[in-house]
């Protein structure tokens, strides 16, 4: 009898756009989605790169930085796959997606990271977080830009389950 694999589609989304892929991610796989929702909103303010001070500035230049976030997943342990998903900040991920998955752990799970970006790869996120997280069975994640919804579904099947 073959084992049903639970997935989970997690996702980070500052301006709706990974969002978009998200939703689409969850369609083609029958995951489970869940948005990673900041405790406070972040604004345009927040989000301008160019601005040293800006909220997102400040959290990308501290490794430390945990923003805090609404921790409302319910059962986070059942799931065997993780997809999360996220906004390329300063090349890699932004802290919240740490403060995720040091709420949740995911220690053993199978998590493969998708995000959106104006230029960047995920390439430094995929390799920060397996060497942060080293508990974690980590596949190489990737950048979903503009993806269909075919594109997606031929992905995810690629990058396999356990």
């Amino acid at each position: 009898m073959k084992r049903i694999i639970l997935t989970l589609v997690a996702y980070f989304s500052a301006t709706g756009t990974t969002g978009a892929v998200a939703r689409d991610l969850a369609e083609v796989t029958g995951a489970t989605l869940y948005e990673i929702k900041p405790e406070v909103k972040y604004t345009a303010t927040d989000l301008d790169w160019r601005d040293k001070t800006s909220r997102s500035s400040v959290e990308m230049q501290d490794k430390n930085s945990r923003p805090a976030f609404v921790k409302d997943l319910k059962d986070a342990d059942c799931y065997d796959r993780i997809f999360i998903g996220f906004p390329v900040w300063w090349y890699t991920a932004p802290t919240i997606i740490n403060t995720f998955i040091e709420a949740y752990g995911f220690e053993g799970k199978t998590v493969i990271f998708f995000a959106t970006s104006g230029g960047s790869t995920i390439d430094k996120a995929n390799k920060d977080f397996a060497a942060a997280y080293p508990k974690i069975n980590w596949k190489a994640g990737k950048t979903l830009n503009g993806a269909s919804k075919a594109e997606i579904a031929a992905w995810a099947e690629g990058v396999g389950t356990n």
